[in-house]
C-alpha cells in the first residue's frame, strides 16, 4: 500500500518495531516455573517507544529518512531490472535479489532467565532458526495455502545460521523486562549484544507489560540493535514439542514478524488506527484499515481493498494463519543489504556482491527443469565466456550440475528441489532461483 514518501515518513512518529500482546499479568502471582504466560491477543504499543527513541536520539529521524531514500532507489532499480527481464522473455523468479547470492546472517541468541522455565533449551532455539529460514526463503510448509494474495508470496535472499557458541544462557535477578532495552545491557542485568554489524542479536526473556516481542529498525543505536522476544513465543512447538510455549503464538512467527521489522518492514496496515490513510511503504500490499487478530475469514476486507492480506507476517494474526511476505516486502528487505544499505555489512561479510541493475540480464529456461536448462544470452555474446555454477539454499556448490560452455546446463544428476544458479560473465554476476523437477 504505497503512499507518497513524505506522508509515509511522517507516520514514523507513530510506528515502531514493537509487537505487543496482552499477556495475563503474573506480577502478583508466585513464580510457577512450568506454566507459560497466557496470551489473550496481540496489540501494538509502538508509539510511546518510538517517540522515546527519537527524544533520546534527535538524529534518528534524519537517519531513517536517509535509509528510506536509499530503499526507494533500490526499489526503482529492482523494478527496472525486472522490466528488462520481461522484455527479453525472462522472469524474476519470485525473488527480489540484486545480489550475487543469499546474505548469510549469523545469529546470537541471549537466553535471559530468572526461572527454570525461562531458560529455554538449545533445541527450542534451534527450532526458531529453522522457522526463520523457512519463512524468509518461502520454504514453509503452509506456503501452499491458497488465498487471494498467495501468488504474491516471495522469498528474501537471506539465510540464518547460529554463530559459533552463539547461544548464551544467563541467569538474572530480573523477573520481568520492559522495552527500555535493559535486557540488552550486562550492567543492567541483561546481556550485551555481540557486534551488531556482524550478528543479528536475539534476546529471549520474560517480557512484562503484555509484551510478546519488539525489534529495532535500521538506523537505531548499535548497542541496542536486535530483537527481543518473550521466551514462550520463541521457537516452534511443531518442530520441538518439548519446549515452553504460549498458544496460539507457538510456531515461531513472532520472530519472523520482528526480524521483518529489523529488516525495515512496517506493519502492513500502516499504524493508522483504522483510518485507511497509513502506509507500510510497500506497493503490492493492499491498503488495510487496521490489524487483524486470530484467523480471519478468507473474505475479510477493509478500506475497499477487496480483501485484507491478513496472512502476511507483518499483520497480527495467529501464528498458524500467517505464512507469507509479498514481493514488494522482499524487495524492501533486500534493500538494507545493498551497497549503501543500513545492513550492507552483512552482505559484505558474506562475500555477496551487488549485481548492477543496468547489467545485461541472462535468463534460464525452462524453470522448473528436469534434465537440462538453457541460458538466454544477449545477441552476439559468446556463451563460452560465462561461468555457471549451481548452489543449494544453504550455499553448498552442487558440482554434479555441469555447464557445457555452449549455453546448456546439465542438471539431470541434481536431486529434486530448489537451487540458485550463479552466472558470471567475467564482470557481473547474477543469481537466479531455480527448481529441479
Amino acid at each position: 500500500m504505497k503512499k507518497t514518501y513524505l506522508s509515509a515518513l511522517a507516520l514514523l512518529g507513530s510506528a515502531s518495531p514493537l509487537l505487543a500482546q496482552n499477556v495475563a499479568s503474573r506480577a502478583a502471582q508466585p513464580v510457577i516455573e512450568d506454566i507459560s504466560p497466557v496470551i489473550l491477543h496481540r496489540s501494538c504499543a509502538s508509539n510511546d517507544v518510538l517517540q522515546a527513541q527519537m527524544a533520546a536520539d534527535p538524529a534518528l529521524a534524519q537517519r531513517m529518512q536517509a535509509i528510506e531514500a536509499q530503499t526507494q532507489r533500490f526499489v526503482a532499480a529492482r523494478a527496472a531490472a525486472a522490466a528488462q527481464q520481461r522484455a527479453i522473455g525472462g522472469t524474476t523468479g519470485g525473488t527480489a535479489a540484486l545480489l550475487s547470492g543469499p546474505v548469510t546472517i549469523p545469529v546470537v541468541v541471549h537466553v535471559l532467565y530468572n526461572t527454570a522455565a525461562e531458560n529455554i533449551s538449545d533445541a527450542q532455539v534451534q527450532s526458531q532458526i529453522a522457522v526463520l529460514n523457512e519463512d524468509f526463503q518461502k520454504l514453509n510448509a503452509d506456503r501452499t495455502n491458497t488465498y487471494r494474495y498467495s501468488g504474491l508470496a516471495a522469498a528474501a535472499p537471506v539465510r540464518f545460521v547460529l554463530a559459533p557458541n552463539g547461544i548464551v544462557h544467563k541467569s538474572t535477578k530480573t523477573r520481568s523486562w520492559s522495552t527500555n532495552d535493559a535486557v540488552k545491557s550486562s550492567k543492567r542485568g541483561g546481556d550485551d549484544a555481540w557486534d551488531t554489524s556482524k550478528y543479528l542479536n536475539l534476546w529471549s526473556c520474560n517480557l512484562g507489560n503484555g509484551l510478546l516481542g519488539y525489534a529495532q529498525f535500521p538506523g537505531g543505536a548499535a548497542a541496542t540493535d536486535g530483537v527481543v522476544i518473550l521466551y514462550s513465543a520463541f521457537g516452534s512447538r511443531a518442530k520441538y514439542p518439548a519446549g515452553t510455549y504460549s498458544t496460539p503464538y507457538d510456531l515461531g512467527r513472532t520472530a519472523t514478524h520482528e526480524v521483518g521489522h529489523w529488516m525495515n518492514l512496517r506493519h502492513i496496515w500502516g499504524d493508522d488506527n483504522g483510518a485507511c490513510t497509513g502506509s507500510d511503504l510497500v506497493a503490492d500490499t493492499p491498503n488495510q484499515g487496521a490489524e487483524n487478530y486470530g484467523c480471519p475469514a478468507a473474505t475479510k476486507a477493509s478500506c475497499s481493498n477487496g480483501g485484507d492480506m491478513f496472512m502476511n507476517y507483518m499483520d497480527y494474526t495467529d501464528d498458524r494463519c500467517m505464512f507469507m511476505f509479498s514481493q514488494g516486502q522482499a524487495t524492501r528487505m533486500t534493500a538494507v543489504f545493498d551497497a549503501g544499505g543500513a545492513r550492507s555489512s552483512f552482505a559484505t561479510n558474506s562475500g555477496v556482491l551487488r549485481q548492477a541493475a543496468t547489467a545485461t540480464v541472462v535468463t534460464i529456461f525452462p524453470n522448473p527443469g528436469r534434465e537440462a536448462v538453457s541460458l538466454t544470452v544477449p545477441a552476439g555474446a559468446d556463451a563460452a565466456r560465462y561461468s555457471v555454477r549451481v548452489y543449494d539454499l544453504s550455499g553448498h556448490e552442487m558440482r554434479q550440475a555441469r555447464y557445457d560452455g555452449q549455453g546448456q546446463l546439465q542438471i539431470e544428476a541434481l536431486p529434486k528441489g530448489l537451487y540458485y544458479i550463479s552466472i558470471n560473465d567475467g564482470v557481473n554476476t547474477s543469481r537466479q532461483r531455480f527448481e529441479k523437477e
